[in-house]
């Protein structure tokens, strides 16, 4: 029964890894459907080299970082480690990945190649596993600090903050620090919009998105004998309440309508193995509505151009599910409890200094040293000319 038992938990966690692998063709594809299309094989390149080389940087340095388990030595020593350790490490990898999938989709049609290739290895290599570990393996007396503190751990349960609010927040500074596209902002400082390149594309990369993150909440117990439909359904309400306040906020935009769903389950990550599922549905609904209102602001009023507007999406609706499990998280308002309002707006914005610390020093020492944005010519002739010599549609 026991082998069983380990068996099934192997494949459980398999299939998780799996379906969040799969996320990542959803993050492709939401950024090819909303880049200009001289832009898409680009997007689509940068998500493929960036998971290989996040797999390298968590294999290598990362995970041992987080968790104290390397991988190192001859292959009996990996033979003795039992199949779900390594699956776990498989499963873990594509959450440190998105980190670097997240922030790709801000800095879109500007960023250099290469630049971004070693800000990807630093940021899974070392900044991302410091923060995970804090949370999710009690590394530095963290969450004993906090249970010390204010009754209770920080509890995020899927990422809600750990990897969404790090990547949307580390976005921000390389945002920031490679400035807006050419052309995003007449001389009045007034907006030119650019138009999507396929409402299809962006789409299907959020369906993908939107399937794998079932995967990416529901197996993030880990276990077979953790896993509870509660998850699940609180996963379903948040999902639904983002897409309908994004669609009635945004009036019927379909950019904002796809990335509705998404901002739902960006803030339900971190209490939806606490929350009853109305309160799921509520904070889906605030987290679609902030995310309308935040994209807009920072576009049109702090002119601040990020592409797919991946820090209100990943970095304010992160921040709001880590907050929001905290209230909706307490018996009060439906919730399971074993949480405190004061552990968790505590760990929300350490996550959220971290990421801006850290992605500020990262980004910028790789500008000094690298000059992580193309030239105005290489922009305009777009990243899939001028870094990969071919264009998306044949000219033929």
């Amino acid at each position: 029964m026991e082998s069983l038992v380990n068996q099934s938990n192997v494949l459980f966690i398999l299939l998780g890894a799996i379906m969040v692998l799969a996320m990542h063709a959803g993050f492709a594809f939401l950024e090819v459907g909303t880049v200009r299309e001289k832009n898409q094989v680009n997007a689509l390149a940068k998500i493929m080299a960036d998971f290989s080389v996040s797999t390298i940087a968590y294999f290598f340095i990362g995970y041992s970082i987080a968790y104290g388990v390397d991988f190192y030595g001859a292959a009996t020593a990996l033979s003795d480690k039992s199949a779900y350790e390594l699956v776990k490490f498989f499963f873990l990898l594509t959450f440190a990945a998105a980190i670097p999938a997240i922030i790709s989709g801000g800095i879109a049609e500007r960023a250099k190649f290469n630049p971004q290739l070693i800000a990807s290895f630093i940021l899974v290599g070392f900044l991302y596993p410091l923060f995970e570990g804090a949370v999710w393996n009690g590394n530095y007396g963290y969450q004993e600090f906090l249970t010390n503190q204010f009754g209770a751990p920080f509890n995020d349960f899927a990422g809600s903050v750990v990897v969404h609010a790090m990547g949307g927040w580390i976005a921000l500074t390389a945002v920031l620090i490679l400035g807006a596209r050419h052309g995003r902002y007449t001389k009045d400082g007034k907006l030119n919009a650019f138009a999507p390149s396929s409402i299809p594309f962006l789409a299907l990369g959020s369906w993908i998105l939107t399937v794998g993150w079932f995967g990416f909440n529901v197996m993030s117990a880990q276990t077979l004998e953790g896993v509870t439909g509660l998850v699940a359904v609180n996963s379903l309400m948040a999902m639904v309440g983002g897409t309908l306040s994004s669609l009635v906020i945004g009036k019927n935009d379909p950019g904002f309508l796809y990335n509705g769903p998404l901002a739902g389950l960006v803030a339900v990550c971190a209490g939806s193995n606490l929350f009853h599922p109305l309160g799921a549905l509520a904070v889906g609904l605030v987290a679609g509505g902030l995310f309308v209102w935040t994209f807009s602001l920072t576009q049109n009023k702090w002119k601040i151009d990020d592409v797919l507007g991946v820090w209100p999406l990943h970095g304010i609706c992160g921040a709001w599910g880590g907050i929001a499990a905290g209230i909706f998280g307490l018996e009060m308002f439906g919730g399971l409890g074993g949480v405190t309002f004061m552990s968790q707006l505590a760990g929300t914005i350490t996550g959220v200094i971290v990421a801006l610390v850290g992605g500020f020093i990262i980004y910028g020492l790789i500008h000094k040293a690298f000059n992580i944005r193309l030239s105005q010519e290489e922009e305009f002739n777009g990243a899939d000319i001028s870094i990969h010599k071919v264009n998306s549609v044949s000219s033929d």
